[in-house]
């Protein structure tokens, strides 16, 4: 007699058909794809959605903010293009998901959101996980940091309507942002800006949608 066994209990079939996903929407990179699958999404997902902590689909985390759907965050993370000795700015902490894929490419990882508990939350995970290469704060993001700059990368997880010049100028010559860009009530492009000697060159990667970027702070 054979005996049928529920593949959606089974890690190993759920890690598989996780990164399927990853790699049918174009997430090719063996360095993001390897560390995405070391890092659990579903530490990062908790309360009623944590059963589907493992689609490619956004969800709510607290302070009415979102997690990125994976493949979101394999995308902006290759097209960021992160190298073992950069270091790397994080606009927009939220769960601390996309902060912990990038410690994996990176040599230090600084990460600011304008919400305590966010931040809070993200470094207890970073503690359980040894991820000793993140430093998290919570911070106005839209003005960066400009005590540790300038950066090799910038990453953006909010919409503005133009790339921030308060970002783009902590960014290093030959440095790379990933920002989308558009209005919070409309599809919005992804948008990779390289900085050059003399100025900036703009690619648009793909559509988006991304919660807004908001200058201050945040009341929780």
């Amino acid at each position: 007699m054979t005996v049928d066994h529920d593949d959606e209990d089974d890690p190993a079939e759920r890690k598989m058909r996780f990164l399927f996903q990853l790699r049918s929407r174009g997430v090719t990179d063996p360095r993001v794809l390897a560390v995405m699958e070391r890092i659990d999404r579903g530490l990062f997902v908790r309360g009623q959605f944590a059963d589907r902590a493992y689609e490619d689909t956004p969800l709510p985390i607290p302070c009415g903010q979102t997690i990125s759907q994976p493949s979101v965050v394999g995308l902006m993370t290759q097209s960021l293009s992160p190298g073992p000795r950069d270091t790397v700015l994080e606009i927009g902490t939220g769960s601390g998901y996309q902060a912990a894929i990038l410690s994996g490419l990176c040599r230090r990882v600084y990460t600011v959101d304008r919400h305590r508990r966010l931040v809070h939350e993200a470094e207890a995970i970073f503690r359980q996980l040894g991820l000793h290469n993140i430093t998290a704060q919570v911070a106005d993001g839209s003005r960066g940091l400009p005590d540790q700059a300038p950066f090799d990368r910038i990453l953006v997880t909010a919409a503005a309507e133009d790339p921030p010049g308060s970002l783009l100028a902590q960014l290093k010559i030959g440095g790379i942002m990933v920002v989308p860009v558009g209005q919070s009530d409309a599809v919005q492009t992804l948008i990779r800006v390289t900085r050059t000697e003399t100025g900036f060159d703009y690619d648009e990667l793909r559509q988006v949608r991304f919660v807004p970027l908001v200058e201050g702070l945040g009341q929780t």
